[in-house]
């Protein structure tokens, strides 16, 4: 069992709490908002490839990010020097965005919410048991099949301990531990070489990935991908029906949709979204969910990096846009309360409405019978990664797993196959939805504007009708 984590403690250990409050106070008055941020952070990550130790790295930081908020403006400043001197010259900075106001934005309540342990991922295996028990996965997956030429495992584990600072005097504490497992197989046959992975990861110890060798799982999910696309022919071109499968193809939706439901994007009218709350966006049969209060998952948080409890958010509901998502600047600015999605990679960071864990809810059709109405068309199982215009919400999106299905029957295994169209149109176009829902392995990470948060994505079975597939073979 892992042992309790050496809580960050800046206030018993570099700071004096009441000087800090006068100086954060004092710095801030006048201003809508703000908090002062303190931040500590540590990681590692084992890698094993090519049948050796190929990188062994820890990271450890910490910091403070002291923020004021005037209408739009942000006066930002940061330093991994945690002293009342650094504060203090923080300050000075971001006064200069302040021109007294006298509509300061209440607090966030304070929440006991606690979905994930406090302890320590790191230090629950010692390092050369980690090690060896890569090189275990290591030997097993290559024992799978003689084609496997190459394997490459990683374990990835952290902490994120970080405390929020108000001008009222609360301070909000979260403790954030991290663990991951990935298996990379290459494997070859006939002069033809073809990769799969698996992983997964979440809010908890790294024995919670390696229990009852559930690794071994993850090896022959690696394996069957694989060589799935060693089978593999040129995917189709053309238009045609799409089924995408449950889990992890929910980061389409994550990106073609779930970015364009961000409270910034809305607010400034750069989303495919704006101006179309209350209004049909998709097909009825389409609900959709941003929960960041789903125990032990990658993108759950008690608190969000204002303070703001996680809570669950309903941003399309039978069809019609009914939510979006905010942080307490673009939430104070449009009229609504914020929803616990302002998030930040680090203390150097200002936070932004982000997505959690984000997914479409279940819907009542037997995923079989999905299938058997696609008469020519794709079925997408896997996806890497895409690139999406949040102006328009077109995107382009690259699978990893796909098949060929003619009359409802799964034919042959296709390769190059790109999903190309706009969210928006993409949503109306939803014709089936399948009651076998699945969230992803635990391992998403999400881009904006440079900074980089843990998410998770999910969907059941989805029949969309009129993708464009781009592939190297006319339909």
């Amino acid at each position: 069992m892992s042992e309790k984590v050496a809580t960050f403690d800046p206030f018993n250990k570099q700071l004096d709490y009441d000087e800090t409050l006068k100086e954060v106070q004092q710095s801030l008055k006048g201003s809508d908002d703000g908090e002062l941020y303190l931040e500590s952070a540590r990681g590692e990550s084992i890698t094993y490839d090519d049948q050796r130790l190929r990188s062994a790295n820890y990271s450890a930081s910490q910091g403070f990010g002291l923020r004021a908020i005037n209408g739009e403006v942000i006066g930002y400043s940061h330093s991994s020097d945690i002293s009342k001197s650094a504060i203090m010259d923080a300050g000075r900075t971001v006064k200069l965005v302040i021109n007294g106001s006298t509509n300061a934005t209440k607090a966030p309540e304070k929440t006991m919410k606690s979905l994930y342990c406090k302890e320590d991922p790191m230090i629950s295996i010692p390092f050369d048991q980690k090690v060896d028990l890569l090189k275990e996965i290591d030997s097993y997956t290559r024992s799978l099949d003689r084609r496997v030429v190459q394997a490459t495992i990683s374990f990835g584990a952290s902490i994120q301990e970080v405390k929020i600072l108000r001008v009222n005097g609360n301070l909000i504490t979260d403790i954030r531990p991290m663990a991951r497992i990935n298996i990379n197989v290459i494997v070859e046959q006939n002069g033809r070489r073809e990769s799969g992975s698996s992983g997964a990861g979440g809010r908890f110890d790294l024995t919670n990935l390696i229990m009852n060798n559930l690794w071994e799982g993850h090896a022959k999910e690696a394996l069957r991908i694989a060589l799935v696309n060693l089978d593999s022919i040129p995917a189709p071109a053309g238009v045609m029906d799409v089924v995408l499968g449950p889990g992890w193809p929910g980061v389409l939706l994550h990106e073609a949709v779930g970015h364009g439901l961000e409270g910034d994007f809305n607010r400034k009218k750069t989303s495919a979204f704006s101006n179309l709350m209350g209004k049909k966006v998709a097909s009825e049969n389409v609900t959709i969910v941003d929960d960041g209060t789903i125990p032990h998952r990658r993108g759950s948080i008690n608190v969000d990096d204002e303070g703001t409890p996680s809570a669950r958010n309903t941003l399309i509901s039978g069809g019609k846009l009914v939510g979006l998502m905010h942080d307490r600047q673009n939430a104070r600015l449009m009229g609504v309360k914020p929803t616990g999605n302002g998030r930040r990679q680090g203390y150097q960071h200002v936070p932004m409405p982000r997505m959690t864990n984000t997914f479409m809810l279940a819907g009542n059709e037997n995923p079989s019978n999905i299938l058997e109405n696609l008469k020519d068309g794709l079925y997408a199982t896997g996806f890497s990664g895409g690139q999406v215009d949040i102006t328009n919400g077109k995107f382009v999106f690259s699978c990893t797993e796909a098949y060929r299905v003619v009359d409802g029957k799964i034919k042959e295994p296709v390769h190059g196959a790109t999903l190309i169209g706009d969210g928006a149109t993409a949503l109306t176009k939803i014709q089936a939805v399948g009651n076998d829902l699945s969230l992803d392995p635990g391992i998403g990470n999400c881009g904006k504007a440079g900074q980089w948060v843990p998410v998770g994505v999910g969907q059941p079975t989805l029949f969309i009708s009129g993708l464009t597939i781009g592939g190297s073979n006319p339909k």
